[in-house]
């Protein structure tokens, strides 16, 4: 089987998406591979599609049980014999992966890396006969990964002891992570690396500054009832209450954080992956392992703690490739607290150095004046042209000098010697005279009364604004008081211009007022049909609901609306496997009625052999009686006719080895069938 048939027939795509077909024949042919694939770019397929097509057995070393719970689910429904062995498996299903194993049945056996730690694990590995390990979430391996896991390490050594190639899969790894993936996995042997690019096209990106936040977050939520979606919050607290706070107005909601009881949080795990328009309000400990292809939108509650975090917790969005939204609501508050938390950690200067880098970027995105999009893929190294997918695309904001206005600030700043926070300086540069004010004799300074022209809120933009460029960060050992940064030098001096935005802290995202549907108006009954078929169908199965099909499956069979299973074969997502488990029920929720069809030609159903079927099945009903309708019946067995159809005998002799093809039958339709087969 090749692969663009594997990719048809077992997962049910046209096509390949970019750049997987390259890392895919690389890791078919046995090449040593490290893969930086955005979210959402189909990782998994880059493994799982050689795993088919490869001899032995890939192992998959994967960092949660829920993740390779949901992969192994996953696949056995398209067909493929996949297994894991984890802590949270019964007796029943390890007692199965080993009979598959034993009887060189399974193709992929998903596995912990702590499982390798075991002193039996190399033993039982040899005994399989793996022929390829396959890593997810690689940028485990790097002491500044994601979730590190020591176990990781020992993946490099299990490489050598088996003699296999390795292919390592991450959708966020900077140069400093890619630099310990290579030397802890591959350590010195060639390999080959694919960088395929970060960008998102279908993820809208919002940033909104805070204004009555829960509001703003309630009224982005209901707005996208039945949709799922996840809120991150800075505090598990917060989950708790903006969860409740959800459900008073009517939305389905729960949260998850890493205070809850492992039970507690398992269920939320399977709610989220089973019910549709679930909203989950969490921590980022609800994070690695949310492997849902339909979650329509991410919010976040409060600003992130870095660039990288963002574009990983956006990520969790749209993985189906359909259209997904987020909004980030962030104000002067969590800049302080994110600017303390580097402070006050224990890292050393190099690191925290990096890290306000790192939350500088994100700063820098939060507050940008041209295309979200260009600004974040700049980061990552990569150039686009505006995206028209992003609020700012939108709505281009409006602009104004903000030179005079961030000079007073920084004056205000300096002439108290930066010791005092943002309520402070305000009530200084708007002249009003507080006790504390006026026993320091700060009302005595020319900065004094200098900003009574601007509200307090307005102040209170500028400042943000100020942050957000790195001009000022509150100082932890002067208990957040602001100090002046290098970059706000030559603005002091006069020597510089800085563009300000005018912010009308609405809390609208610019992308509320006609939030995009997944379909049409007058396809929109069909897909909420659609969808209450396949709820139906996973809860009688006990399976997510995107194991049956994905959001954007059933979006192209509402716009295209196949009246056959063999228009349904070309809907993207439908595999041989799941048109012949599935066409009919969703053929019956189009149409409006049943759907008979011979097992034999449903399993030929968008294959084209199908057609070849028909026309040998036609031409055998009209030759039944004979020419003359005068003969003793005679017929073929369904099976029979897929046989000449798949063989496409092309002479009687040919013809009359099909098995099932005796003298009588060639004799009555052996002309006929040949005749067929040789105008295909």
């Amino acid at each position: 089987m090749t692969r663009t048939n594997t990719l048809k027939d077992v997962f049910g795509f046209d096509q390949f998406r970019p750049g997987q077909e390259d890392i895919i024949k690389a890791v078919e042919n046995g090449q040593n591979v490290l893969a930086i694939m955005p979210t959402g770019a189909g990782k998994s397929l880059c493994f799982q599609l050689p795993a088919i097509l490869r001899n032995g057995v890939t192992v998959v070393i994967s960092p949660l049980i829920a993740l390779m719970r949901d992969q192994v689910r996953a696949l056995q429904e398209l067909g493929v014999n996949a297994g894991a062995i984890t802590s949270g498996n019964t007796k029943e299903e390890i007692d199965e992966v080993w009979l598959s194993l034993e009887q060189k049945k399974l193709k992929l056996l998903y596995i912990a890396p702590e499982r390798l730690a075991a002193g039996s694990a190399l033993g039982m590995l040899r005994r399989i006969g793996v022929s390829m390990i396959a890593v997810d979430e690689a940028h485990c391996v790097s002491q500044w990964g994601h979730d590190f896991r020591p176990d990781y390490l020992r993946i490099g050594e299990l490489r050598k002891a088996l003699n296999v190639p390795i292919a390592a899969f991450t959708a966020t790894a900077d140069k400093e992570t890619q630099a310990e993936i290579v030397n802890k996995l591959f350590d010195g042997v060639e390999h080959t690396k694919f960088l395929q690019g970060f960008d998102r096209p279908n993820i809208h990106l919002t940033f909104v500054s805070k204004d009555q936040p829960r509001k703003q977050i309630l009224n982005f939520a209901q707005a996208r009832q039945g949709q799922s979606g996840i809120i991150y919050c800075g505090t598990r607290a917060k989950t708790e209450t903006l969860a409740r706070a959800l459900s008073d107005v009517g939305c389905l909601a729960c949260y998850y954080h890493g205070g809850m009881e492992a039970e507690d949080r398992r269920i939320v795990e399977a709610r989220f992956q089973r019910e549709d328009g679930l909203i989950v309000v969490a921590t980022v400990a609800f994070g690695m392992g949310v492997d849902k292809p339909d979650v329509r939108w991410i919010a976040h509650a409060d600003l992130p703690k870095s660039i990288e975090a963002y574009y990983q917790e956006i990520g969790r969005g749209g993985r189906d490739g359909a259209p997904a939204e987020t909004l980030t609501l962030f104000g002067t508050d969590d800049i302080r607290l994110r600017r303390s938390q580097i402070d006050e950690g224990m890292a050393p200067y190099d690191r925290k150095f990096s890290d306000h880098a790192r939350l500088n970027a994100l700063l820098g995105l939060a507050e940008a004046h041209i295309c979200r999009r260009v600004t974040l893929l700049e980061y990552f190294g990569e150039s686009c042209s505006v995206c028209n997918n992003c609020d700012l695309c939108d709505k281009t904001p409006e602009l104004f000098d903000g030179t005079q206005l961030v000079q007073k600030a920084l004056s205000a700043i300096l002439r108290t010697g930066e010791w005092y926070g943002v309520g402070y300086l305000i009530d200084i540069l708007r002249g009003n005279l507080t006790d504390k004010i006026n026993q320091r004799g700060h009302n005595e300074l020319p900065t004094f009364g200098v900003g009574k022209d601007c509200s307090k809120a307005q102040w209170q933009v500028i400042f943000r604004q100020m942050m957000g460029y790195d001009l000022i960060r509150p100082d932890p050992e002067r208990h957040g008081g602001l100090r002046i940064m290098d970059g706000a030098r030559l603005l002091l001096k006069g020597e510089g211009k800085i563009q300000l935005r005018v912010d009308n802290a609405s809390g609208k995202t610019g992308h509320d007022a006609i939030i995009k549907s997944l379909v049409s108006e007058e396809n929109a009954p069909l897909l909420s049909a659609l969808k209450a078929q396949r709820r139906a169908l996973a809860e009688q199965q006990k399976v997510p609901a995107y194991i049956v099909f994905t959001d954007k499956t059933l979006i192209e069979m509402a716009e295209i609306r196949p009246t056959t299973l063999d228009e349904m074969a070309s809907v993207s997502g439908v595999g041989s496997k799941k048109l012949e488990r599935y066409g009919r029920q969703f053929l019956r929720v189009i149409t409006g009625e049943e759907v008979s069809i011979h097992p034999v030609r449903r399993k030929l159903a968008g294959k084209p052999e199908a057609d070849i079927f028909d026309r040998l099945l036609s031409a055998q009903m009209l030759l039944e009686r004979g020419k003359f309708q005068t003969e003793k019946p005679l017929s073929c067995s369904t099976a029979t006719l897929r046989n000449i159809a798949k063989s496409r005998p092309n002479s009687m002799e040919q013809l009359s080895r099909v098995t099932g093809m005796n003298s009588s039958r060639v004799e009555r339709f052996g002309l006929k069938f040949l005749d067929i087969l040789a105008k295909t």
